[in-house]
């Protein structure tokens, strides 16, 4: 009688985008595997060395998870950079540069 085998494949994929670029890698791990070790075994590290799992977030299809959580068939993985500035002031930053309506219109008649 045969035995049948404790682990299988997982095809699944992790994601990272710099500022200046972005990578998805697919690969197949065995089941079960956590999200940290699909980290490991995608070699992202090499394309990008600044990422850290101490500070970066992860996530799949963009819930945030914890490293330890398992991943299952079809997962896209999800490696996030850490946020220069909160989205409040990012806003509060985009309003004050922008050019408010009556300023716009006294630079029309001033070409």
């Amino acid at each position: 009688m045969k035995s049948m085998p404790t682990e299988h494949q997982l095809n699944i994929e992790v994601v990272y985008a710099s500022e200046i670029s972005y990578r998805c890698i697919h690969l197949q791990v065995n089941a079960p595997c956590t999200i940290e070790s699909a980290i490991h075994q995608s070699g992202m590290f090499a394309f990008y060395p600044e990422i850290d799992l101490k500070l970066n977030k992860v996530g799949i299809y963009n819930k945030i998870k914890e490293l330890t959580t398992l991943v299952e068939e079809g997962d896209r993985v999800e490696i996030y950079r850490p946020l220069k500035q909160s989205a409040m002031a990012a806003r509060t930053s985009r309003a004050k540069n922008q050019i408010k309506p009556k300023q716009r219109s006294q630079a029309k008649d001033r070409v």
